[in-house]
């Protein structure tokens, strides 16, 4: 472990000219950093038909970068299993609208949010599931789904009998187990692109996801899909997305919040938002 030091560790480290003692970490000094990204995630990250990485995510990620004085290689990563090749050392940083939530800080460390959105179900506009109670608005959840029965009671109603698709191993897939589970078929999907495919064709009825990441699926699909019931947000998910890092990386993690505090204070956040989101996402 970084932040404990056996004797024989601390007496080979001065013997490298390395100042450390025991169970004193030495800090260390960064400078190269290795982000993964889904790279097909749209509008957060995506990528060109040149295989270069884009959106949301990369063009915060060069500012941020930058700030920190920081030289960043971003690398397209599969998201299932992203947590697990983070802590073995494959990278360095997770970008990839990862949400904070106290389940994930028991084995990684955040940065501090640089984004907040809601969660949303979609369905084919002429869909029997389309246009259910609340379309259009926005509801809060708390983790205990506190005062959320009667809405979440409306949606089982009007989704009784649907197969639902969710991305795996994202905060979403609890939610649909828990409150869906039991009236519904749940579909599981590698990516959000094959989810949104089989949703568009008719294979599957509802698709749950993040609600800027679904208004770039309704364009792919030329107008056919639509939110159906309301917008979920509150603390439900988390406090918002941030970056995923090592726990033996403290310095690390201080250089991207200084960052990001600069970047949510000048603006840079809102702007990049606004480009790719048309929605103003600072936490």
């Amino acid at each position: 472990m970084t932040n404990r030091r056996h004797f024989l560790n601390a007496i080979a480290a001065i013997g490298l000219g390395v100042l450390a003692l025991p169970g004193v970490a030495a800090a260390k000094e960064w400078k190269t950093v290795t982000i993964a990204l889904e790279g097909a995630y749209a509008p957060w990250n995506l990528t060109n038909p040149d295989g270069s990485l884009d959106g949301f995510e990369p063009e915060l990620a060069k500012y941020l970068c930058a700030h920190a004085k920081l030289d960043c290689k971003l690398i397209p990563q599969d998201w299932d299993g992203m947590i697990a090749a983070l802590n073995a050392g494959k990278f360095d940083v997770i970008m990839d609208a990862l949400s904070i939530t106290d389940e994930r800080k028991q084995v990684i460390d955040f940065s501090i949010p640089y984004a907040a959105t809601h969660a949303a179900f979609a369905a084919t506009k002429d869909s029997a599931f389309a246009n259910a109670a609340g379309t259009g608005t926005v509801v809060k959840f708390t983790p205990e789904l506190t005062d959320a029965k009667p809405t979440i009671e409306a949606l089982r109603q009007k989704f009784k009998g649907a197969t639902i698709g969710i991305q795996a191993a994202t905060v979403y897939a609890k939610f649909i187990y828990d409150n869906f589970g039991d009236i519904a078929t749940v579909r599981e999907y590698k990516t959000g692109g094959e989810r949104d495919l089989d949703l568009e064709t008719g294979r599957l009825d509802l698709a749950f996801d993040d609600a800027v990441y679904l208004l770039s699926a309704f364009e792919k699909a030329n107008g056919s899909l639509a939110f159906t019931g309301p917008e979920v947000g509150g603390t439900i998910f988390g406090v918002g997305e941030g970056l995923g890092l090592r726990k033996s990386d403290p310095e690390l993690k201080a250089k991207f919040d200084e960052a990001i505090k600069a970047a949510l204070a000048d603006g840079t956040i809102k702007t990049l938002s606004m480009k790719w989101f048309k929605t103003d996402v600072t936490p």
